[in-house]
């Protein structure tokens, strides 16, 4: 007899419910439902709960006041710290003295012939001019108090940098310990490596030099691991079948094949050596950022742009001589190089021998007084007013009162684990656990240092910026990579605004806005723009074409194309400009606590201008976990899957 069974009904899920994210989106809400109420239950309120509080004022105190007791006593002062200081001292002091017996006509000369010798002779009269402009505007001597900081910073950077890279580029286990340090520290801001070095060495030249040293290694230190792992396999095996020994394999070929990495870090190191020495002014550096320093403490923007005109033509100069060394462009030859060498020494001794060693006064042309009479107009006419648009100074204000100040009280008003739990939800659906794990102790540790509101204060801002940011950055990238045109017309701007350090973005918008939160967005928003613009373009040029052929054969117009084919496949590229916008905002939005931003910037200012270096040191610490927390937040998996992180 034939048994007849009814098939049992499959119950099916929803499409979402079978996601990934819609799981880890279930658990996070499951672990809120148990901990919201125990965290209810034992502190009440929205606000960070004093109890879960770490007063650390009284500890790092005694602990400053410590080492300035015993600076001048101390073994570890007088036989460690004492000589590395008085190395960088002397260091510094001779390449300085060394510049001035040069004079302004000897070192334009060598400089030029530097460049020609990279690059060619259209750089090295670019290099020619940069360097008679600095002159011409009466910043040779602080330029050269810059660049004599600099020669020391950058060879300590690379020597130290060089060597880490080396190491992990060796060593599978080094690599693995260093590579989380070294992606750590690329991320925090430049004001964050300022109040320990204070603390140690003072304020003066020895704690500025070894900031920019700890703040420029890193690129160097990934970029020599890089090049040195990428060697190209073949080679190596054919090294070592002709019986090289270790020292000669690394010397003779591992080392070559690297040179564009090795040349590529140098670059980077330069420019962000040259970003850290002149916020480093803040610390006693001197040298051109102390003069914009200066000239923005009393809102002088004539004498600030007078001497962010040099910041800016030396970061040209040096960034475009150390990129053509890095292409390998063709550059004079022996004979041509000997002769130029010649000529530019000779130019150097007719100068000293004519007694003409500093630039002439005569030849100073005096712009600050022009630009304050029109920052003066500026004030009159546009800064409030104006018929219809209305004035910058009203954009400002409109901007504070309609984004900045809604945003801040929003999140000072959600409850702290709130807070947790978005960053939590934030990393998690963008990466893993661990991500989650280490964005909520970042964030977790901003509460404990009792600074819950400053950070998001400053955390508002950064928000802010990066909205208009990324509105600009995605709409700007967009077209690039839509037209050859744009993106040929665009790409000298983009190279300009790169390579500026971030202190001159300061000075355009204290003359346009005057000081306070706003412009400090609208400084960050101009810092982090061209990186976001240019990996927006690359990512959506390097779409499979064959991808793009399909859907134009289906009959998609340009826009479906762009929407449905192109962003989609762009997605990385995208997440990685949101996380450099993030990061790059971010740091420009704490040097604007030296224009009136407030919160975390103001903190550090104040810590380093009246000698509080615990007021100084929680905010930079609160720095530190502030920026640990925004790239965990906005770092694609894509991304860390390639850093091993």
């Amino acid at each position: 007899m034939a048994t007849v069974t009814a098939d049992t009904p499959h119950l099916t899920l929803p499409a979402f419910l079978k996601h990934r994210a819609t799981h880890k989106l279930l658990l996070l809400a499951l672990a809120a439902a148990i901990l919201v109420p125990l965290a209810n239950s034992h502190w009440p309120g929205g606000a960070w709960p004093t109890a879960l509080t770490v007063d650390l004022s009284g500890p790092l105190t005694r602990t400053s006041d410590w080492i300035i007791d015993n600076r001048d006593s101390h073994p570890l002062f007088l036989y460690f710290f004492g000589h590395i200081s008085n190395a960088v001292v002397l260091s510094v002091r001779a390449v300085y003295l060394l510049l001035l017996a040069v004079g302004w006509a000897g070192t334009t000369a060598l400089a030029a012939l530097v460049a020609w010798r990279a690059a060619g002779v259209r750089l090295a009269l670019g290099t020619a001019a940069a360097f008679l402009t600095c002159g011409l505007l009466g910043m040779w001597v602080p330029t050269m108090q810059t660049l004599a900081l600099m020669v020391v910073a950058v060879l300590a950077s690379v020597v130290v940098g060089a060597l880490l890279g080396l190491a992990a580029g060796l060593s599978d286990r080094l690599d693995r310990a260093l590579r989380p340090v070294l992606d750590t520290m690329q991320v925090l801001p430049a004001f964050a490596y300022l109040l320990p070095v204070v603390l140690v060495f003072g304020i003066g030249v020895p704690a500025a030099v070894l900031a920019t040293v700890v703040y420029a290694a890193p690129p160097m230190a990934r970029l020599t691991a890089l090049g040195l792992r990428g060697a190209d396999k073949e080679v190596l095996e054919a090294v070592d079948s002709l019986g090289a020994t270790a020292r000669q394999r690394l010397l003779t070929a591992r080392v070559p094949l690297a040179r564009k990495e090795l040349l590529l870090g140098l670059n980077q190191t330069i420019m962000m050596a040259l970003s850290m020495a002149v916020i480093a002014s803040v610390i006693g550096a001197g040298g051109l950022g102390d003069r914009v320093y200066q000239a923005l403490a009393s809102v002088d923007v004539g004498a600030a742009l007078a001497a962010g005109i040099p910041i800016v033509l030396l970061a040209v100069v040096l960034d475009r001589v150390t990129a053509a060394a890095g292409d390998g462009a063709e550059g004079p030859s022996r004979t041509g190089w000997a002769y130029a060498l010649v000529a530019a020494l000779a130019v150097a001794a007719a100068g000293r021998l004519m007694n003409r060693l500093d630039w002439p006064d005569a030849w100073v042309v005096q712009i600050a007084e022009p630009v304050n009479r029109a920052v003066d107009w500026m004030t009159a006419h546009l800064y409030s007013g104006v018929p219809v648009i209305g004035g910058t100074a009203d954009w400002a204000a409109h901007f504070t009162t309609w984004v900045l100040d809604p945003l801040r009280d929003g999140l000072q008003w959600l409850p702290w684990w709130s807070v947790l739990l978005l960053v939590a939800a934030l990393a998690w659906l963008i990466g893993t656990w661990r991500t989650a794990l280490t964005a909520v102790l970042a964030m977790a540790a901003i509460g404990v240092l009792g600074v819950w509101e400053p950070s998001l204060d400053t955390l508002s801002q950064v928000l802010a910026a990066v909205a208009v940011t990324l509105v600009l950055g995605f709409a700007i990238g967009i077209a690039a990579a839509r037209s050859d045109r744009f993106e040929r017309a665009l790409r000298p701007i983009l190279d300009v605004f790169q390579t500026m350090p971030q202190f001159v973005y300061l000075i355009p918008v204290v003359a346009l806005f005057g000081v306070g939160r706003a412009p400090a967005v609208a400084a960050a928003v101009v810092y982090a723009l061209p990186a976001v613009v240019r990996i927006t373009a690359q990512g959506l040029r390097q779409v499979d074409p064959a991808a793009l052929e399909s859907a134009r054969s289906l009959g998609a117009t340009s826009t479906q194309q762009l929407r449905q084919v192109q962003l989609p496949l762009a997605r990385p590229a995208l997440l990685l400009a949101v996380n450099q916008g993030v990061v790059l905002v971010l740091a420009v939005v704490i040097i604007g606590g030296l224009v009136g931003g407030g919160a975390l910037g103001y903190d550090v200012v104040f810590g380093l201008a009246q000698g509080d270096l615990a007021t100084g040191l929680v905010a930079g610490a609160a720095i530190v976990c502030l920026g640990l927390m925004l790239d965990r937040v906005t770092q694609p998996t894509e991304r860390r899957a390639k850093k091993g992180a």
